[in-house]
């Protein structure tokens, strides 16, 4: 990146307030004691906007999703308006959970414990001998507890406590950023759920750092290059890192380069996206510099009659550059011009050593492209979306580039539970992680 883009970026983020930092010193107790797993617990998760669902594959009345989040489960469920509203996934008689169907669609909600019939807005419209309750029948009285819902890029969010802004205010410059690529419109390619044995903060700490790209992520490690397009800079000299006041993250890397050899041949994947955009990578061999803008110019131009109906809102940058931001508390994704990353890790219920982490990749949906769909996990057919597949870590692939993570993620779990080690020593552009635990930090305050 140049000094002049550098410039550029930095005059137009003004809302990216990138505070002082506090110097907080990070050890290993946070990774794997019980005692720090309840101060999340008890101050922080109930706070926070959560990003939970995805308003398509609810889209009629009386239609759910079930999302568990740690030790609790909630049901978001499109409502008779078409609007959202999300409960605690509790029957309010004894605390039986209302459903363990993941998606579905119903009329009513009916506790398999004793029968209690709860409607989709949450009033309790039959109890089992209702007439036989001392403190008198509860239908009309009782109503499931609700908690605050928002929608954004095709997401639902929610937050548990009742009082929390908005999350336009909470989201902050990232509302605005996002906004511009339509991702309300895009579709699922990859759905991959699995249990890793680490604690969820490794996760965000490991994407919110670029430190590890050289040596994880090495090319002498790459076993196939049937992914998403990359010719990243990965350099924190040349790369753009910010942060927000309301405690989100960012990273910006120019990307779209062929081969840097003086007689470098371009090879895939850049050589058939170039080819899918009507361009001939040979006359590019040995001039992988030049890639970048022109794939900018290619999009450009033949964009809007595929059905790209977003490039009309992004800058060049942003067609072939990585930004990649980590959504306090616990998500991250890298944003492509048409691909979508998305990287949550959740709690366990108890077990602080442990998480549940999502790899699932969004596309955008052109209604006049046929070319195939690139992912982290390799090529998929236009308009073949992804129902979610659950399974252990390593009983499937998640990817080159996350089955490199993972292993680290193991290892430090590990390393983190000696005494042996006894605080972070970061880099400077290790800073994001620092801001993510002082973040975590000041709702214990």
């Amino acid at each position: 990146m140049s000094i002049t883009d550098l410039e550029w970026y930095k005059s137009n983020s003004p809302s990216w307030k990138n505070p002082d930092l506090k110097g907080l010193d990070v050890d290993g107790s946070r990774y794997h004691s019980k005692e720090f797993m309840d101060k999340e617990w008890n101050h922080m998760w109930p706070k926070v906007w959560l990003l939970m669902g995805r308003e398509d594959e609810i889209p009629n009345p009386g239609d759910y999703q079930m999302e568990e989040f740690g030790r609790e489960s909630f049901l978001m469920i499109r409502q008779n308006d078409n609007k959202i509203r999300s409960f605690y996934n509790v029957c309010q008689h004894r605390g039986a959970r209302l459903t363990f169907n993941d998606l579905g669609s119903a009329e009513t909600f009916k506790c398999p414990y004793h029968g209690w019939q709860w409607r989709i807005d949450g009033e309790l419209i039959e109890a089992q001998d209702a007439e036989d309750f001392p403190e008198g029948n509860p239908c009309g009285k009782l109503k499931l507890e609700e908690v605050k819902t928002e929608t954004f890029a095709g997401f639902i969010w929610i937050n548990m406590d009742k009082n929390a802004s908005s999350l336009k205010d909470w989201l902050g410059p990232v509302w605005d950023d996002w906004e511009a690529y339509e991702i309300h419109k895009w579709k699922r390619y990859v759905a991959q759920t699995v249990n890793v044995p680490c604690n969820w903060k490794i996760i965000l700490d490991n994407f919110n750092e670029s430190y590890h790209l050289p040596t994880v992520h090495a090319p002498e490690r790459a076993v196939t290059k049937r992914r998403m397009p990359s010719g990243v800079d990965t350099s924190y000299r040349s790369t753009q890192f910010d942060l927000s006041d309301e405690g989100h993250n960012r990273m910006i890397m120019r990307a779209g380069y062929g081969s840097m050899q003086k007689d470098g041949k371009l090879e895939d994947p850049l050589y058939s996206v170039m080819q899918e955009w009507d361009m001939n990578p040979d006359d590019y061999t040995g001039k992988g510099i030049e890639t970048r803008e022109a794939i900018q110019k290619a999009k450009r131009d033949n964009g809007p009659e595929r059905g790209y109906t977003h490039y009309k809102n992004l800058r060049d940058e942003q067609l072939t550059d990585a930004f990649h931001y980590t959504l306090f508390p616990n998500f991250a994704v890298s944003l492509w011009a048409d691909g979508f990353h998305f990287l949550r890790a959740k709690p366990h219920p108890t077990n602080p050593e442990k998480c549940v982490f999502d790899n699932w990749w969004y596309s955008s949906n052109p209604d006049k492209e046929s070319a195939p769909v690139r992912t982290t996990v390799g090529i998929s057919k236009r308009g073949e979306y992804a129902d979610r597949d659950f399974f252990e870590l390593g009983e499937k692939s998640l990817g080159q580039t996350i089955d490199q993570d993972t292993a680290v993620f193991i290892l430090q779990q590990h390393g983190l539970r000696s005494r042996g080690f006894n605080r972070a020593y970061f880099a400077g552009q290790e800073k994001r992680i620092r801001r993510f635990h002082e973040m975590i930090e000041s709702y214990f305050e």
